[in-house]
């Protein structure tokens, strides 16, 4: 068994495209209309064409916005990605405008940051030894 699939909830499709791909560097994978306005809209890594598709979900259940509202005003990221460097690719993103609630910190063997992705979800980023 292992992950094919896992979401964000999003509360506009393109806006979130457009930020997965251009500003953190993802790739479309399927983007199917789905009625007169929401999509099948997943991006993966260019790195792992092959791998985990993240669906950029719609907030269409009035659940999945306040389960998505809660953890943000908790301050709880709603999805965790790899990254060989946090410090640099903190500095990278930033220097695209990325808007980082939580700076680069040590916590143990591993280093994480958070940011928002302007779709109304904190993601954390974490490099591993």
């Amino acid at each position: 068994m292992r992950i094919h699939l896992t979401s964000v909830l999003v509360d506009d499709q393109a806006k979130a495209l457009h930020f997965y791909t251009e500003i953190l560097g993802f790739v479309t994978k399927h983007d199917v209309p789905l009625g007169e306005k929401d999509r099948w809209l997943t991006v993966v890594s260019p790195e792992e064409p092959g791998g985990t598709e993240l669906l950029l979900e719609p907030l269409g259940h009035p659940a999945a916005r306040t389960y998505r509202d809660t953890l943000v005003a908790d301050g709880i990221p709603l999805a965790q990605f790899a990254v060989d460097d946090v410090h640099a690719e903190y500095e990278r993103l930033r220097g695209l405008g990325v808007v980082f609630p939580q700076e680069p910190l040590e916590a143990g063997p591993v280093t994480v940051a958070v940011f928002d992705d302007t779709c109304g979800n904190l993601i954390q980023i974490t490099t591993q030894p």
